[in-house]
C-alpha cells in the first residue's frame, strides 16, 4: 500500500461526491484521486487510476454499481466499499455486492436526512482504512475453485457434533465458498458468528440457503444444533450453545454480553467448547481484529479440533492471524471444505 490511501469516489450525485471528499479530507492518510458519476466511468477510472479503495454507490445511470463491481473485479481487482441507500437491513442487493467482491458497506440511510450525511464520516473513514488492508484479488480468484461434494447419501457417523465458524469482513463470500461445497449429508450441526449489523443476517442466511446443499437459516432461541443444519447468528445479538436434554441447543441471550462484537466469535466458541468439548470443531475465517482467538484456544484446550484460514486467501488476515497460535491447521479457503469433510467423517485424525 502507498504512503497515502488513494480513493476513487463513485456516485451519480455531485452533492454526494463532494460530501464524501469532505468527510475524508481531515485524514492525512487518505487522498481522493478521482471521482466518477456512473458505473461505466467507475470501471474506466479504476483501470486508469489504480486506486487503493473505491467508494461506490449502487443505483446509478449507464451502468449500476453491481455491474461496476463485477467490471472492476474482473479488470483491476480493488477493495470496494459500498456507500448506498440500498445498503439497508434486508436488502438483497447488499449481499449481492459482497458476493461480487465488495469488502464492506455503509448505509446512507443511517444518516437520516441528506444534510445529516456528514454524521457518517467516522464510520466511513474507519471502513476506508480497513478496506485498504484487504486483498480482493485473492478472494476473487476463489470463484472457480473447490471440490465437488459427493452426492447425498446415508449420513456418516462422526466423532464430532458441531462446527463453529467465526468471520467478519469478507465473511459472506468465504461462507459461501465453504457451505456450497459441503455435502447435504454433513454429519454435524454448524453455528456461525458473522459480524454484521442488525437486519442483514436473515438475508445472508436466505442467500446461503440457496447456494448450499445444507439447510441454512438465521438462528432462533432454542433451535437444536442438528446435522446438516447451519444456524447464522442474529446481527446485533449474541449467539451461544449449551447442552440440552436431546443434544446441543442454540441460545440468543436477551441480556447483552459486554463485548465489542454481537455476535461475538469468542463467546460462541467458548460456549461450544464448554458444551461439546472434544466433539467440537472451530474455524476462524477472514476479518479484522482478534475476535475468535481466545475462543479457538478454548476449543483446543477442551480437546476439540481447530482451524484458521491462511493469509493466502483471507480478505483481511487480522482474525485468522490472531487465532493462528490456537489453530492445528491453517489452510487456504479452497482447501477448507474438503478438510472439514475429512475431519467430520473421521478420515482426518490428529
Amino acid at each position: 500500500m502507498r504512503d497515502r490511501i488513494r480513493v476513487l469516489v463513485v456516485d451519480d450525485s455531485p452533492f454526494m461526491r463532494r460530501a464524501v471528499q469532505r468527510m475524508l479530507e481531515p485524514m492525512a492518510s487518505i487522498e481522493v484521486v478521482g471521482t466518477a458519476a456512473d458505473g461505466r466511468e467507475a470501471v474506466e477510472q479504476a483501470v486508469r487510476l489504480r486506486p487503493d479503495v473505491v467508494i461506490l454507490d449502487i443505483v446509478m445511470p449507464e451502468m449500476d454499481g453491481l455491474a461496476a463491481i463485477h467490471g472492476i473485479m474482473d479488470q483491476v481487482p480493488t477493495p470496494i466499499l459500498v456507500l448506498s441507500t440500498q445498503a439497508r437491513p434486508g436488502a438483497d442487493t447488499t449481499l449481492r455486492a459482497l458476493e461480487l467482491g465488495a469488502v464492506d458497506f455503509v448505509s446512507k440511510a443511517d444518516a437520516g436526512t441528506r444534510m445529516d450525511i456528514y454524521d457518517l464520516a467516522p464510520v466511513l473513514r474507519e471502513k476506508v482504512l480497513a478496506a485498504a488492508e484487504s486483498r480482493p484479488s485473492r478472494l476473487n480468484a476463489l470463484d472457480a475453485v473447490g471440490f465437488e461434494p459427493p452426492e447425498p447419501a446415508v449420513r456418516p457417523e462422526s466423532p464430532y457434533e458441531v462446527l463453529a465458524i467465526g468471520a467478519s469482513t469478507g465473511g459472506p463470500r468465504a461462507l459461501t465458498t465453504i457451505l456450497s461445497r459441503l455435502p447435504a449429508n454433513f454429519p454435524a450441526g454448524v453455528v456461525v458468528a458473522q459480524h454484521m449489523p442488525p437486519g442483514f443476517t436473515r438475508t445472508l442466511a436466505e442467500r446461503l440457503d440457496r447456494r448450499s446443499p445444507l439447510r441454512v437459516r438465521e438462528v432462533g432461541d432454542g433451535d437444536m444444533v442438528e446435522p446438516g443444519l447451519v444456524l447464522i447468528g442474529v446481527g446485533g445479538r449474541q449467539l451461544t450453545v449449551e447442552r440440552g436434554g436431546a443434544g446441543l441447543v442454540a441460545r440468543v441471550p436477551q441480556a447483552p454480553e459486554p463485548l465489542l462484537h454481537r455476535p461475538s466469535v469468542d463467546l460462541l466458541f467458548r460456549t461450544v467448547a464448554a458444551a461439546a468439548a472434544e466433539r467440537s470443531v472451530g474455524l476462524v475465517l477472514t476479518g479484522m481484529g482478534q475476535d475468535g482467538a481466545e475462543g479457538l484456544a478454548a476449543i483446543r484446550a477442551a480437546g476439540g479440533r481447530t482451524l484458521a484460514e491462511s493469509e493466502e486467501t483471507a480478505v483481511i488476515y487480522g482474525m485468522p492471524r490472531a487465532a493462528g497460535a490456537a489453530a492445528e491447521q491453517v489452510l487456504p479457503l479452497d482447501r477448507m471444505p474438503e478438510q472439514l469433510r475429512r475431519i467430520f467423517e473421521g478420515a482426518e485424525r490428529r
